[in-house]
C-alpha cells in the first residue's frame, strides 16, 4: 500500500502496539466514525494485530512518514509507549512529520511535571500536546476506559468527540471530560491513581482483621465482601476481591491468597502523589501509608530479622459481636477520608498550576470505566454540585453523618488492632485526621515553640496579630519581628 492509497484515511492514529496501545485501538477502531491508523516500532507487531483483528480495519503503517501521511488534517495520534525515553523519542518523531494544529495524546502514565514541560515546548512548535490519563487497565482500554485528557481548549475541540466514543458511560455520560490545560490530566490521572492505593491498602487491611481476628477464612471473608458489595461499598476493587478470596490455586489447591507472597510493589504513581501532595502543603496521609505499607512489605530482611528478635507477640483480642459490621463502618469511613484527601490534593494542584478543575466533573468520569469506580463517586458529585466551595469533603452533610454514625466502630476497630498486634496504618491514619481536624487545639503550638528555640522561625499569637520571636538564648523577652524565610 502507498503512500497515496492511505492519504487521509485515518481520524485518529495509535502508536505502540503493546496489549494498552492494542486494546485502545481495537476499542477506537469499533466505534462507529473512527478509522484508526496503527504504528509500531517493531514491526511485527503491527502485522499480528492486523492480522488477528481485519474487522477492526486497521490502516497499517511501517514507517512513521506511512502513519502521519494516512491521518486526516488535524493529525491526531495517541502515544501508547512506556513513559519516559520511550515517549520522547515518539514525540520527537511525530515533529519531523506533523504540522501546525496537528494533535499529540500521550496516554501513558506520565509525570505530569514532565507533560507540562512537553506541552510548552510543541506550542512552541505549533503542536498541541495532550496529556491524557487512562484509567481501567487492559480490560477498560478495550470496553472503556475512563479518560482524563488535559491540554488547550483547540485540541479537545477534535480530541474529545473520538474519546466520547470509547469511554465507559456511567448514567448516560461518557466518563471524558477536559480536565485543564498543559498537565492537568496527567495530574488528575495521579490523583487518581494515589486514591487507588489508598483504598486498596483500607480494603487489605479489613482482610486482614476479618481474617486474624475475625477467624475467618478466605472464601468466608469473599462473601463478606460480596454482601458489601451489594451496598454503599458497592465498587469495582470490593467486587474482585471477592474474586480474589475465593480463587484457589490449581497446583496446592490452597487459597491462592495464600500463596502469593505477600511482598506489593508499586509503579510510582503513588509515591508522586505523596510527592506532589508533601510540596503543596496538602495531608494525603492515607495515600502515603498505603505507599509505605506496600514498602515495608517489601523489606523481607528488616522483617525477618525483627521477626527473630521478638520473643512474644500480643494475643489477638476476641472479635466479638457485629465485629464485621464494625470493619465494614471503619472501611467506609476511612474511605471518605482518603478521597477527602485526594480531592484536597486536586484543589491545590489546580491553584498552584492555574488549572480550572471542576472537581464534580472529575468525580462523574471516575464512576465507570476507572479501577477506583464505585457508588459512592455519586455521593461526591452531590457534594461540590451542592457546594462547590467546600473546604473539605468532610464537611458535607453525607460525609458528616456517614462518618458520625461510622466513628465508634472505627474507633473500636483502630483500638482492637493495636492491642493485636495488627497493623493498620490506613485505618488509624485516616482517624488521626478526622481527629486532627476535629480537634479545637493541636500540639502544633509546642511544634512552633521549638522551631522558634533552635531556628528563629518565628510564631503567631493567639491573642494579637503579628509575628513575634523569643530571645531564648537572651533575656527570654518577646519581640515582633518579620516572618522567617527558613
Amino acid at each position: 500500500m502507498t503512500d497515496s492509497d492511505t492519504q487521509g484515511k485515518a481520524n485518529i492514529g495509535v502508536i505502540g502496539l503493546a496489549v494498552m496501545g492494542s486494546n485502545l485501538a481495537r476499542n477506537l477502531a469499533s466505534r462507529e466514525g473512527n478509522t484508526v491508523a496503527v504504528y509500531n516500532r517493531s514491526p511485527e507487531r503491527t502485522d499480528l494485530l492486523t492480522e488477528e483483528h481485519p474487522e477492526a480495519g486497521f490502516i497499517p503503517a511501517k514507517s512513521i512518514e506511512e502513519f502521519a501521511n494516512s491521518l486526516s488534517k488535524p493529525r491526531t495520534a495517541i502515544i501508547m509507549v512506556q513513559a519516559g525515553k520511550g515517549t520522547d523519542a515518539v514525540i520527537e518523531q511525530l515533529t519531523e512529520v506533523f504540522e501546525e494544529g496537528d494533535i499529540i495524546v500521550d496516554g501513558g502514565n506520565t509525570n505530569f511535571n514532565d507533560t507540562i514541560a512537553r506541552e510548552a515546548a510543541l506550542s512552541d512548535k505549533g503542536l498541541n500536546f495532550v496529556g491524557a490519563g487512562i484509567s481501567g487497565g487492559e480490560e477498560g482500554a478495550l470496553k472503556g476506559p475512563s479518560i482524563m485528557p488535559g491540554g488547550s481548549a483547540e485540541a479537545y475541540e477534535t480530541l474529545g468527540p473520538i474519546l466520547e466514543t470509547i469511554a465507559a458511560v456511567a448514567e448516560g455520560e461518557p466518563c471524558v471530560t477536559h480536565v485543564g490545560t498543559d498537565g492537568a490530566g496527567h495530574f488528575v490521572k495521579m490523583i487518581h491513581n494515589g486514591i487507588e492505593y489508598a483504598d486498596m491498602q483500607l480494603i487489605a487491611e479489613s482482610y486482614d482483621l476479618l481474617r486474624r481476628v475475625g477467624g475467618l477464612e478466605p472464601a468466608e471473608i469473599a462473601d463478606v465482601f460480596e454482601e458489601w458489595n451489594s451496598g454503599e461499598l458497592e465498587s469495582y476493587l470490593i467486587e474482585i476481591t471477592a474474586e480474589v478470596l475465593r480463587q484457589k490455586d490449581e497446583e496446592t489447591g490452597e487459597p491462592l491468597v495464600d500463596v502469593i507472597l505477600d511482598q506489593a510493589g508499586s509503579k510510582g504513581t503513588g509515591v508522586w502523589t505523596v510527592q506532589t501532595a508533601t510540596g503543596l502543603g496538602v495531608p494525603v496521609g492515607g495515600i502515603a501509608e498505603a505507599v509505605f505499607a506496600r514498602a515495608v512489605s517489601s523489606k523481607p530482611a528488616q522483617r525477618a530479622a525483627m521477626q527473630k528478635m521478638i520473643e512474644a507477640r500480643p494475643e489477638i483480642q476476641e472479635a466479638g459481636e457485629n465485629f464485621a459490621d464494625d470493619v465494614q463502618k471503619a472501611l467506609y469511613a476511612s474511605k471518605m477520608v482518603a478521597y477527602a484527601q485526594g480531592f484536597d490534593a486536586i484543589i491545590a494542584g489546580a491553584e498552584e498550576h492555574g488549572w480550572n478543575i471542576d472537581k464534580g466533573a472529575v468525580a462523574k468520569i471516575w464512576r465507570g470505566g476507572c479501577i477506583i469506580r464505585a457508588q459512592f463517586l455519586n455521593r461526591i458529585v452531590d457534594a461540590y454540585e451542592n457546594d462547590s466551595s467546600i473546604s473539605t469533603l468532610l464537611e458535607d452533610p453525607y460525609f458528616a453523618k456517614a462518618v458520625a454514625e461510622g466513628e465508634a466502630a472505627w474507633r473500636r476497630i483502630v483500638a482492637k488492632a493495636a492491642l493485636s498486634g495488627i497493623p493498620v496504618p490506613g485505618f488509624s491514619s485516616a482517624l488521626s485526621y478526622y481527629d486532627a481536624l476535629a480537634s479545637e487545639r493541636l500540639p502544633a503550638s509546642l511544634v512552633q515553640g521549638q522551631r522558634d528555640f533552635f531556628g528563629a522561625h518565628t510564631y503567631k499569637r493567639v491573642d494579637k496579630e503579628g509575628v513575634f520571636h523569643t530571645l531564648w538564648s537572651g533575656d527570654r523577652s518577646e519581640i515582633e519581628t518579620e516572618p522567617s524565610t527558613h
